[in-house]
């Protein structure tokens, strides 16, 4: 019978990008610049939808919301990365390896469903515009925001619960710049089919589910842009989804990338440049996806500008 190391995991290494100290020193500049650039992006957006009555709208309700999931997003990863680029101490603990993994993994199921609601929204908006504020009551909003925070957090406890109490032999060195799923499951060695079929049922209720009721909101959407007669309309109402389907083909196109294969075909150093990109790049174009094709939003900025101009 082949005898496997078995040892109770107190902590993890981080190995991050390289082991070139200048490349650390670029890398962590690099992050910190994406950084800030994120936290000023998505606080700004915060505040102007906050601040302006103008953007006082079921649409911009699910925009701040956004902003407000990728600001915290962000902020699980980011001072960690930082951190491990330029301390010799690469170390981090077995409860926050956990408690990195619970907030990262009910952020991204949140967002996920938030991306559906959002999509929703854009139909109900172009499919009747004229009843659009009634239709998206303040109470449905909410409604529809809290169950994307319950649903990404519940599904979020099951996956952590089910991967954290996995036996972990050998190595406790994590191939990676944060404790996501696939090294994880790399350094267990008891990855039954019951864990397998959990990780099927996460892929299907956060992910393809979400997918699937985007995909049919736009099918909707588009039947409705077709009915319009004239082909300003059909463009102007089109525009109004621009954004949306950015944001959406961004996220779900690198998820999908990383956790919808088999964990016997995870390649871990492809993965990192993915997973750079929907922790790290993808919080800090949001803002921007939301706010350089939007009049309402710039005109917001311009107003607040000028009475910070003139106070």
């Amino acid at each position: 019978m082949e005898e496997r190391n078995f040892t109770n995991v107190k902590e993890f290494i981080l190995l991050g990008f390289t082991a070139d100290s200048k490349l650390q020193r670029v890398l962590f500049f690099l992050f910190l610049v994406i950084y800030i650039i994120s936290l000023l992006g998505n606080l700004t957006l915060i505040s102007l939808i906050c601040g302006d009555s103008r953007l006082h709208t079921p649409m911009y309700f699910f925009i701040g919301n956004l902003s407000f999931l990728d600001l915290w997003y962000s902020s699980v990863y980011t001072p960690k990365i930082l951190v491990t680029c330029i301390s010799e101490d690469k170390s981090i603990s077995f409860a926050g390896c956990l408690a990195q993994f619970f907030f990262s993994a009910g952020l991204a199921y949140s967002e996920c469903y938030l991306l559906a609601a959002m999509a929703y929204d854009r139909y109900v908006a172009i499919s009747n515009p004229l009843l659009y504020s009634q239709a998206m009551s303040p109470r449905l909003c909410i409604c529809l925001v809290a169950t994307s925070y319950l649903g990404g957090f519940i599904n979020s406890t099951i996956i952590t619960s089910e991967t954290f109490t996995l036996t972990f032999c050998g190595s406790n060195v994590i191939d990676d710049f944060f404790c996501d799923l696939p090294p994880l499951v790399k350094l267990a060695c008891d990855v039954k089919e019951s864990y397998q079929a959990v990780l099927y049922f996460i892929l299907a209720s956060n992910v393809i589910t979400p997918t699937i009721l985007i995909l049919a909101s736009y099918l909707f959407i588009i039947a409705a842009i077709l009915k319009i007669r004239s082909a300003q309309g059909r463009l102007k109402a089109f525009s109004t989804c621009g954004s949306h389907l950015t944001a959406v083909t961004l996220y779900y196109g690198s998820i999908l990338f990383i956790y919808s294969r088999p964990s016997t075909s995870y390649a871990l150093e492809r993965d990192k440049v993915v997973s750079v990109f929907y922790t790290v790049v993808i919080p800090m174009l949001n803002p921007l996806i939301y706010s350089l094709r939007n009049k309402d939003v710039k005109d917001a900025l311009k107003k607040m500008l000028d009475k910070a101009k003139f106070s």
